[in-house]
């Protein structure tokens, strides 16, 4: 045997010569032929990076839930299946000592349902799949046994979505809680114990489930609040729904910042609380489709009043409010009809104080000028908007309807 301390002063021996070797190969190179004598790990990282990327697969990567839920989504169209039946049995009794012991094929299960339901955390359509397949309900067994059905499949919605059907609404899901069966489960087939009778002791025949019912529904969302901001773009809606409410809609200086509807809610005393919605910018020519087109202007009709809010630093603000009332009318016969209120934003720059005198002349009636920058007189829109609930209240009792709660 080799002692240990001999073979390590023999290793280290031959990992010498092997150094003095790569030495003075290294001084017979040519300059233009050497290598680094250390190669750098951040370079060797990179390179296995820049390998790896290459190694993926092409085509564009799916969105994660979290990415997914970060665009609002106000129609889709799904298809949904309700689940199978299950199919019945046919067989027969059999027990030592009993010979003709008789049919025992039990039933299939019935196929689950797929049923809509309203969820009031749900915001957005974006969660919606485009395809949803009921759970089929499990054949029937021997013994009389039958079999399992379907379990129930239900799709969260947000509140005031809109079933249509062929262009039909067959549903209205306004409501907290409310459902609707999108598609029925098919019912499950008959076993063999099924048909037995007098004149027939020993029957075979057993039947097959049903299908599902298959449909394809088109899904509309309509923002459920109770006022609803209405103005051109950057009139200042979001700055007023930011300071008014907690919301955080973005806020910046160039026009159709808001891109989808927001909800910020407005708390007064006694737990009471008042929805405000801030509507994408309108333009001539909505109803038309032309900007953001009629695909906002349906959030306006869930909206019990309104709130025109005018650009009080342009020149000629009043026509603002007609422009707007013009395409709300355009778009829904009436709608400008509902109760509202003219806000007068950017009251603290120099321009629009003398543009206010001018715009009350002209509409005739009270306007609550304000600046949603500096919060100036933020109080008087409030309770302008307490009031305006309270009507609402009082009319949807008179009628004998419960009002929207939040």
């Amino acid at each position: 045997m080799t002692p240990a301390r001999l073979f390590s002063a023999r290793l280290r021996t031959v990992f010498e010569d092997v150094g003095h070797w790569a030495l003075s190969t290294w001084a017979g190179l040519k300059p233009s032929r050497r290598l680094p004598q250390q190669a750098s790990p951040r370079l060797l990282s990179v390179g296995h990076a820049d390998h790896a990327k290459h190694q993926e697969l092409p085509g564009k990567k799916p969105l994660s839930e979290k990415k997914l839920k970060r665009y609002f989504v106000d129609c889709r169209k799904v298809l949904v299946c309700g689940g199978n039946g299950g199919a019945g049995a046919s067989c027969f009794h059999s027990e030592p000592r009993k010979e003709f012991g008789g049919p025992d094929g039990g039933d299939g299960g019935n196929g689950g349902h797929v049923i809509l339901r309203v969820d009031q955390q749900v915001k957005s359509l974006s969660s919606v799949l485009s395809r949803y397949q009921g759970f089929s309900g499990e054949d029937g067994g021997s013994k009389n046994c039958f079999g399992r059905s379907g379990a129930v499949l239900y799709v969260q919605v947000p509140v005031g979505t809109l079933v249509k059907e062929g262009g039909r609404v067959v549903a209205d899901l306004s409501c907290v809680g409310d459902e609707y069966i999108a598609a029925r489960g098919g019912a499950g087939g008959k076993g063999n114990r099924f048909f037995l009778a007098n004149d027939n002791r020993a029957p075979v025949t057993c039947t097959p489930g049903q299908p599902g019912q298959q449909r394809v529904l088109h899904l509309e969302l309509k923002t459920v609040a109770h006022a609803g901001m209405v103005g051109f773009p950057n009139a200042g809606k979001s700055s007023l729904l930011r300071a008014i409410s907690n919301a955080r809609p973005a806020v910046a200086s160039y026009p159709f910042t808001t891109l989808k509807p927001h909800v910020g809610i407005v708390h007064y005393e006694g737990h009471q609380q008042i929805a405000v919605a801030d509507i994408p910018g309108i333009i001539r020519g909505a109803h038309q489709n032309r900007g953001l087109g009629s695909a906002f202007l349906r959030h306006i009709e869930r909206c019990r009043f309104l709130l025109f809010v005018v650009d009080l630093s342009q020149r000629e603000p009043w026509t603002q409010v007609d422009d707007l009332k013009y395409e709300l009318e355009m778009y829904e016969e009436g709608l400008s009809e509902r109760p509202h209120a003219i806000i007068a934003n950017k009251i603290d720059l120099p321009e629009a104080r003398a543009n206010l005198s001018q715009l009350r002349d002209h509409l005739g009636r009270e306007v609550i000028a304000l600046s949603a920058l500096t919060g100036e007189n933020l109080e008087q829109l409030l309770l302008y908007l307490k009031v305006l609930h309270d009507a609402y209240v009082e009319a949807e009792l008179g009628q004998g309807r419960q009002p929207l709660r939040w």
